[in-house]
């Protein structure tokens, strides 16, 4: 604005100038009138470059619009931190988006590998070569990951491999870590979830949604979640007319137990089919074959921990040759399927995915 000052005050002292004679200016009035406004000119094209140089010299960065928070997602997250998050242990700030980020509560893997992050720390209920890592369930998940590192194995947490991890995050358990919490604060930032609010036991849908909360992911949780709700009602549908009761076995090397309804849901209540008529239908309880054959289910699925390595063995595989597994209804109808029960039985999100598939194809004959 003051260069526009200076130069409309030399505009006006020439047309001054040129009125001081009269008859000069008579005789001069067509060169001084196109000099004024070639002058003018100029200086309404400065004022607007003045203008336009001043918006952005003062304007910054723009911000995101909706329509471009949305094509790229990924700045819409690194845009919403720092964040603080009221966890079990306090108010917990995150600074910016984390980028490796680790799970010690061995029941979460299932969670975090849903979301879009490069570097992941697990803690696995069994150990590496056991886990369902290598399942074709999780294989999607696990190969878009950059780094995925193992920092606990048989729900025991290895702080020398968490240490040299180096997580910018760690995300705990206040019941599965209580012992370790303080151990885990020092090393990075800490949000320990509380389990009696996101039951991942009983409802894993409340545990990935406060992962997307914590994770600044939200969109990503609720299109989860309304994806499976709706392979579920999917199911329910094509399954409204089985016949009969269904048992959920899991199988492991030396024992064997009976699934409740009250651990279940998705596959009970979710898909409308009927547990056994039995005491334990609700908590479920640990099985011998003579249980078992007191339950007698219509349909049998037998969830096996050893599913990907068979050279494990299994306690049902002990059963198979005697009288009293042959005279069972689901042996003698055809009705025993056998599945994947770490994945199936377990509690998480990619497995529950998997055991709804393998119901349904079972059962939708």
């Amino acid at each position: 604005m003051l260069r526009l000052y200076l130069i409309m005050r030399i505009v006006i002292t020439y047309d001054q100038g040129s009125g001081k004679d009269a008859r000069k200016k008579m005789n001069n009035r067509k060169p001084s009138f196109i000099a004024f406004a070639m002058l003018l000119s100029f200086a309404l094209l400065l004022m607007s470059a003045c203008s336009s140089n001043s918006g952005t010299e003062n304007a910054g960065s723009p911000s995101p619009s909706a329509s471009e928070a949305a094509a790229n997602p990924i700045a819409s997250e690194e845009a919403s931190f720092p964040r603080t998050i009221q966890a079990a242990n306090g108010a917990i700030a995150i600074e910016k988006k984390p980028q490796k980020v680790a799970v010690v509560h061995w029941g979460y893997a299932d969670s975090l590998l849903l979301f879009d992050l490069p570097s992941v720390g697990l803690a696995l209920p069994f150990t590496e070569k056991q886990s369902v890592l290598h399942s074709d369930s999780y294989k999607p998940y696990v190969d878009r990951l950059g780094e995925l590192v193992v920092v606990g194995e048989n729900t025991a947490v290895n702080m020398e491999a968490l240490l040299a991890y180096a997580p910018d995050l760690i995300i705990a358990g206040n019941a599965i870590n209580k012992d370790i919490v303080a151990d885990l604060e020092k090393i990075a930032a800490t949000v320990v979830i509380d389990e009696t609010k996101a039951d991942v036991w009983g409802d894993w849908p409340s545990v990935v949604t406060e992962f997307g909360r914590i994770l600044g992911q939200e969109e990503t949780a609720e299109k989860y979640i309304a994806d499976f709700r709706a392979k579920v009602r999917e199911a329910n549908e094509k399954l409204a007319d089985v016949e009969g009761s269904v048992a959920f076995v899991q199988v492991r090397e030396k024992e064997a137990w009976f699934q409740g309804t009250k651990y279940l849901p998705t596959y009970y209540e979710g898909l409308g089919l009927a547990p056994p008529d039995s005491a334990d239908r609700e908590e479920g309880a640990q099985l011998s074959l003579e249980s078992l054959s007191a339950l007698d289910p219509d349909h049998l699925f037998l969830g096996y921990f050893n599913y990907s390595d068979r050279s494990v063995p299994g306690v049902a595989d002990e059963w198979k040759d005697t009288a009293v597994w042959k005279k069972l209804k689901a042996v003698q109808n055809g009705r025993v399927y056998e599945i994947n029960g770490e994945l199936a039985l377990g509690y998480g999100p990619i497995g529950h995915s998997y055991g709804v598939q393998a119901v349904l194809e079972a059962l939708d004959e």
